[in-house]
């Protein structure tokens, strides 16, 4: 816990350098320059270290309801870049009456039904309402676009609230550990993309992505994981290394998926794409591929999980 706590007040002081810094620059250095970008970045950090701090530090079941909240933010972001038909109604109201029941399989620790639950039950049973009395028109878009989003935004997202019960000595900080490398490979590969970035790896799917980037962030996340490892986790030094690895190639794939299906989805909507800069959506399509594979790593090799 001590170690739990010592690395969020380092987050904290962190945060506030970066907002005074920022506020600074953006009043009297450079006024006329936009920093919107990078203010929005910070803006919703702030509001991730909120909820997150409550994940870590206090006990299992308050760690869930926060997690859980996310989920439910983060699939209604996800469902309102979809062109929603009437018909949709029903089968988004019943994705989301599926957080709190695979929230319930983690509380209770039932495993073998939290990792079925979503990929194997909803997928099967999900269609049915859109079935029942709505006709076939536009059946299989709202169905697979509703079972992606509860894979990604709920399915995903819920490994975070898993670790405090699969490990309760080290879960928090495992999910800590997970965090902070995440939005470490996000800061880094969003900022050498910015301003070293030259070659661009999927200009379709993200124009800010290059590979400056992508190996910039590699380099940077596995380094930190390499000094941090041991005060977050039980992992070897093989591990710690290797996980950094992991962390920021995954977290690539989760942030890169996520532009593709905005851009397929917000097709000439700017209005949109616009209004969702300033989401969380944003700020954890990394997470949504980290926690995950992260969660079965570690779980495969590591008898403490």
């Amino acid at each position: 816990m001590r170690e739990t706590i010592w690395t969020l007040s380092i987050i904290f002081a962190i945060l506030l350098i970066v907002s005074i810094v920022f506020k600074i620059i953006i009043t009297k250095i450079q006024p006329g320059k936009d920093f919107s970008t990078i203010q929005l970045r910070v803006k919703t950090w702030w509001g991730m270290f909120v909820i997150f701090s409550f994940a870590t530090l206090f006990n299992t079941i308050v760690s869930l309801l926060a997690i859980m909240i996310l989920c439910f933010f983060a699939l209604r972001e996800y469902f309102s870049m979809m062109k929603t038909r009437k018909s949709d109604r029903r089968i988004f109201l019943w994705s989301y009456l599926m957080i709190p029941l695979q929230f319930y399989w983690i509380y209770i620790g039932w495993y073998g039904m939290f990792i079925v639950f979503i990929p194997v039950y909803v997928f099967l049973f999900l269609p049915l309402p859109r079935i029942i009395g709505k006709g076939t028109v536009g059946f299989l878009r709202s169905v697979s676009f509703t079972h992606w989003g509860l894979m990604l935004m709920v399915f995903g997202l819920s490994h975070l609230a898993y670790f405090p019960v699969a490990t309760p000595e080290f879960g928090a900080n495992l999910v800590l550990y997970l965090i902070i490398l995440t939005q470490i490979n996000d800061v880094t590969q969003y900022l050498i993309s910015l301003y070293l970035g030259k070659r661009k790896v999927a200009p379709t799917a993200n124009p800010y992505i290059t590979w400056e980037g992508f190996i910039g962030a590699l380099l940077v996340t596995t380094l930190i994981s390499y000094f941090i490892y041991p005060l977050l986790t039980p992992l070897d030094v093989t591990f710690g290394i290797a996980s950094g690895i992991l962390i920021s190639v995954a977290g690539y794939f989760g942030s890169l998926t996520i532009s593709v299906l905005k851009r397929d989805l917000l097709i000439g909507n700017k209005e949109a794409m616009e209004r969702l800069k300033d989401r969380y959506l944003n700020r954890i399509d990394s997470l949504t591929y980290t926690a995950p594979v992260f969660f079965h790593v570690i779980r495969y090799f590591f008898d403490f999980m």
